[in-house]
């Protein structure tokens, strides 16, 4: 039983709330889809109204087209790696968890997570821009690891208690 509680703690000490994910792009993916609904639901309720406030028999062209205003996707490398953010890179076929320092010219300046000595300097060039992952907070992850500690100190007090 002292063997599995040590190792309970151990592996809950391991773990931690943060996951990398290239999820820029998706992001903007969804805030545009969120907001060409929104403009095609205005435009539906626009008509709607319109077309009860004139004769049923309006021709169909009087419908507009939907125009496409999507932001502009992040597709340079500069614009991806922000200063004071960390990310997941690989360079050279070697991953790497970095936080971005500066740009210089053309050269990435960064350090490993937590050992700011490390510096770190990369061409643009050298890093797979396709595996670029920004370090996030995820909320499941966090929940999974606050239900075990509570039913590791349930057990706990269950075992103190039944002695």
């Amino acid at each position: 039983m002292k063997k599995y509680l040590y190792l309970l703690f151990l592996s809950l000490s391991l773990s931690n709330c943060y996951t990398y994910k290239a999820s820029a792009e998706s992001d903007d993916v969804k805030e545009t889809q969120q907001e060409t609904r929104q403009k095609l639901k205005k435009q539906m309720t626009d008509n709607v109204t319109s077309m009860d406030q004139a004769d049923l028999s309006a021709t169909p062209s009087n419908k507009t087209i939907p125009v496409n205003t999507n932001k502009p996707k992040a597709t340079n490398i500069m614009e991806k790696l922000e200063p004071n953010k960390f990310y997941k890179i690989d360079v050279a076929e070697k991953s790497y968890k970095i936080q971005v320092d500066k740009w210089e010219s053309d050269s990435l300046v960064a350090h490993v997570i937590h050992k700011p000595k490390k510096i770190l300097k990369f061409h643009k060039n050298q890093i797979n821009q396709s595996t670029i992952a920004e370090r996030r907070f995820s909320q499941p992850v966090a929940d999974i690891i606050t239900v075990t500690a509570y039913a590791g100190i349930g057990a706990g007090i269950w075992a103190i208690i039944k002695k």
